[in-house]
């Protein structure tokens, strides 16, 4: 059986929309899914779904499911494990393992607008660098995320499609959990 890993976006940030992970555990195992892990209180869910679905389909299927339960809209991208190990392989960048915590991937829910992205010129956010690859955006932020002026932009709003971001480390322990059987 395929392992997934929902990304939700912009939940237990400040206070506001919050989703206890316990209650976001028992929520998808009362949809059937199995296996189902959690990891830190940021929206980050590994687990096993029943049948064959598509990540689209478990999108929806989760974003509908957590705005009964919880009251509110959350955004949520889902990838498969084998999804989680191409972003991983597919880094367009270097400094992700030496960096981490200065490293993002943000997970897209399909490709962005391309005049919204166009419209970000790289070279007024440097040192900071992104780059597209497939349904994820890179960003390493050597000075730190808390003082860029091109994270703001990198957001859902910004790019036409639900966007959640991820620093490397967490990316890596999502593909560790969903490895795991």
């Amino acid at each position: 059986m395929a392992r997934y890993a929902a990304l939700l976006r912009g939940i237990n940030v400040g206070g506001n929309k919050k989703v206890p992970m316990v209650q976001l555990r028992q929520l998808l195992e009362g949809l059937g899914f199995t296996r189902v892990v959690t990891l830190l209180q940021s929206g980050n869910v590994v687990f096993t779904p029943p049948g064959k679905p598509s990540s689209s389909s478990l999108e929806a299927r989760l974003e509908k499911a957590i705005e009964a339960e919880f009251g509110f809209p959350v955004g949520v991208v889902v990838r498969s494990r084998d999804q989680l190990a191409q972003a991983i392989d597919h880094n367009p960048l270097e400094g992700a393992d030496q960096e981490p915590s200065k490293f993002l991937v943000v997970f897209l829910s399909g490709k962005p607008d391309p005049q919204k992205l166009k419209a970000i010129d790289p070279a007024a956010y440097e040192p900071d660098v992104f780059r597209l690859a497939g349904h994820q955006l890179y960003a390493r932020f050597p000075n730190g995320m808390g003082r860029s002026k091109l994270a703001p932009l990198l957001t859902s709003i910004k790019l036409g499609v639900t966007a959640t971001g991820r620093n490397w480390n967490t990316v890596k322990k999502l593909l560790e959990l969903a490895g795991e059987e």
